[in-house]
């Protein structure tokens, strides 16, 4: 039984893939978490459960087809655009240097995170092409209202995806689940996810297996709520919520108030211990946005005691490979400014 392993290298990783879907008993695909936020754990998904995602997100995106590669071939999320694009009889085409609007695949698929997509939408060339696919998923981190509306001005389709390496990747489209797929909320409003895609737990750590596989229901670590039409919104990781002065300030949600102001690339908020207030909220921003305007504007939207106090300026996030942010190297950058 071949197990399979990605290493990044793109064509061998696609032939590896193909080996391994046309194996009549294979063992499991091992993939990586992204680490965002502490150590990479080592994922098992059966391929039954790489063949229910991929049937599933065919039949909601109502068609399928070739893929551009455009996301590491080593996380689930290209694993997920591999198998895709084979199982229509389409070797995926993996983009590497290029630019969007060097590798059409017209009809076709592609999956991104929001930082590709922030770029590319500020070439018209690159903005026009991706209007060429069929549909452009996009996962990995928050999708700011700004962001989905230049998507719809430049005539993409563009699809939000929530998921992670634990669920096969992306398992609920626009808020809403997949055929198959279990979605509820447990008591503290923690995100709890079930179905055909679920992994077979962590590689060798049957403790952290038992931690967040529950009677067949994934324990997400993030936080969610639902709206009357059942359709899931995401407010962040559930140990994002930072006690200031004894409120609770949900980061996430200071973040994308924050990424809305016409002067912000992008923003990340988390807290630093503050022998004054427990914690101080810290915003670290890619723009150019001072103190006082910050918290005036996080004031317009939000209650004034959800207002940084501290504003960190980069000339850029630190990313992981994946495309997400590094939110460890975003803490390092803020305690070390400080």
């Amino acid at each position: 039984m071949t197990t399979l392993r990605l290493t990044g290298v793109v064509d061998r990783d696609i032939d590896a893939v193909e080996a391994w879907l046309a194996e009549d008993d294979p063992g499991p695909a091992i993939v990586a978490t992204s680490g965002s936020s502490g150590v990479p754990k080592q994922v098992v998904l059966s391929r039954a459960a790489v063949l229910a995602s991929a049937a599933a997100s065919a039949a909601r995106l109502g068609g399928s087809g070739p893929w551009l590669l455009a996301l590491p071939s080593s996380y689930v999320a290209g694993l997920n655009v591999i198998v895709r694009s084979l199982l229509t009889g389409h070797r995926p085409v993996p983009l590497g240097e290029r630019s969007p609007r060097e590798a059409w695949v017209v009809g076709g698929y592609l999956s991104l995170v929001p930082t590709q997509l922030h770029r590319w939408l500020d070439d018209p060339d690159d903005a026009h092409s991706l209007g060429a696919f069929a549909a452009v998923l996009v996962g990995g981190g928050p999708i700011d209202t700004d962001l989905r509306d230049r998507a719809r001005g430049a005539g993409i389709r563009l699809v939000a995806t929530y998921g992670m390496a634990e669920t096969c990747g992306g398992c609920v489209y626009d808020g809403l689940p997949m055929e198959g797929v279990g979605l509820a909320l447990a008591t503290d409003g923690r995100v709890r996810l079930s179905g055909p895609t679920l992994f077979e737990g962590y590689l060798d750590d049957p403790v952290a297996t038992r931690r967040v596989l529950v009677d067949g229901w994934f324990h997400t670590s993030d936080a969610g709520r639902l709206d009357a039409e059942g359709r899931l919104h995401v407010l962040g990781r559930v140990d994002d919520m930072v006690v200031s002065g004894g409120v609770n300030v949900p980061a996430a949600a200071v973040a994308a108030r924050l990424r809305e102001h016409p002067r912000v690339r992008a923003a990340e908020v988390l807290g630093l211990t503050d022998a004054e207030w427990g914690h101080r909220v810290v915003a670290v921003v890619v723009g150019d946005l001072a103190l006082a305007e910050a918290r005036d504007w996080v004031g317009e939207r939000h209650p004034r005691a959800w207002a940084p106090r501290e504003v960190v300026v980069v000339p850029e996030l630190p990313m992981l490979a994946n495309g997400k942010v590094d939110r460890l190297a975003v803490r390092r950058l803020a305690e070390d400014r400080r």
